[in-house]
């Protein structure tokens, strides 16, 4: 709690309602094991929004002033004596964790998301300054070494900031489940989360089938890399379907009918959900104990396999489809994102925020 620190522009809510505006928060001067990174690129996920309207509140507590963000790219300014893997210059990412026990099972098992001491980028009880973790919704942040990745040359930045937890999110379940060349694989929604699971499909070989009840997304998802579009609210359309899918990676959030693609999964076939609707979903027996199908759930992924993402991504020029926007226009893409109006994630530049008079746009 003694260490020394430095004031860093920023964006903040303080409560539930209140808009995102300019604010300036504590940083900690580097450790000899922390890496200094200049931040570029913020992507907004759907979380940051979820968090900082506090609708996550049974289970994730809002702390206010809440900085969201944990897409995070930028570059590095400054490495203490005992980093290794950095140097001032160098292109990096910060996704959703910034540290971890680093000594339980998860952690080393390389699945430090899944630690019950993990420190998550923002909202997090942070150890060093006391109070909670920014995000990267701000000019800088410190970082232990540990849970810095390296980003591949070829990528755009922007493009590149919401694999830190879009991308992440949608390619570990498929590599958990051995999604391979030549498998019938289905994504539910596309969306943030939906955009990318179809472009890792793609990518990894499957035949890519997206799922969508929207018509006119037909034409976007064969551009991203899907095969067929399946209209969900034709029945007759799902039945052709039935027991023909290896896996089917979920990514809505709405409330929806899991049932119905359940019966779609052949015989050992599995479904992931990471979308997270509001209510409980019921999931009839007979969906799983016919055909022997698993339903289950999946987060991010851990440290190694998130950096193998991003050079899966570097490998197959893989990123997101983003609308780079300046930070003061944050509240506008709040409400746009709320009615699901982007293509198909926002990115943040965060050179907006270096010529920011911290004062809120439109004030006098």
């Amino acid at each position: 709690m003694n260490q020394t620190k430095y004031d860093a522009k920023a964006y903040s809510a303080t409560s539930a309602t209140s808009p995102l505006v300019p604010t300036k928060i504590p940083r900690r001067d580097p450790t000899d094991r922390d890496v200094q990174i200049d931040i570029l690129f913020c992507g907004i996920c759907h979380s940051d929004y979820h968090q900082v309207r506090s609708e996550w509140s049974g289970s994730i507590p809002a702390v206010y002033p809440i900085v969201p963000g944990h897409e995070i790219v930028g570059r590095v300014t400054t490495v203490g004596s005992a980093v290794t893997k950095y140097k001032p210059g160098d292109l990096v990412g910060v996704g959703c964790m910034v540290d971890s026990d680093g000594t339980c099972a998860q952690c080393n098992a390389g699945l430090e998301q899944f630690c019950p001491d993990v420190t998550f980028t923002y909202n997090s009880p942070d150890k060093h300054l006391g109070g909670v973790t920014y995000g990267g919704y701000s000019e800088s942040i410190v970082v232990d070494e540990r849970f810095v990745l390296r980003l591949p040359s070829n990528l755009d930045l922007a493009r590149a900031a919401p694999l830190l937890c879009a991308g992440i999110t949608t390619y570990s379940p498929m590599r958990h489940w051995g999604v391979s060349e030549g498998q019938k694989v289905g994504i539910v929604g596309l969306g943030g989360l939906g955009h990318m699971g179809v472009k890792f499909a793609h990518a990894l070989g499957a035949h890519v089938v997206l799922f969508t009840h929207s018509p006119n997304k037909k034409e976007d998802a064969a551009r991203l890399g899907a095969d067929e579009v399946i209209i969900s609210r034709n029945a007759d359309e799902m039945r052709k379907h039935a027991g023909s899918f290896d896996f089917i990676l979920d990514t809505v959030s709405a409330d929806h009918d899991i049932n119905a693609y359940l019966a779609l999964l052949r015989r050992d076939g599995n479904m992931t959900v990471v979308g997270a609707p509001e209510k409980p979903q019921g999931v009839l027996a007979f969906s799983l104990i016919f055909g022997r199908r698993t339903l289950s759930g999946s987060n991010i992924g851990g440290i190694a396999e998130t950096q193998e993402m991003l050079d899966f991504c570097g490998e197959h020029d893989v990123s997101a489809d983003v609308e780079v926007i300046p930070i003061q226009d944050v509240n506008e893409a709040y409400e746009r994102l709320a009615n699901s109006d982007v293509k198909y994630r926002f990115s943040i530049d965060m050179a907006s925020l270096k010529s920011e008079s911290n004062r809120p746009r439109g004030s006098a």
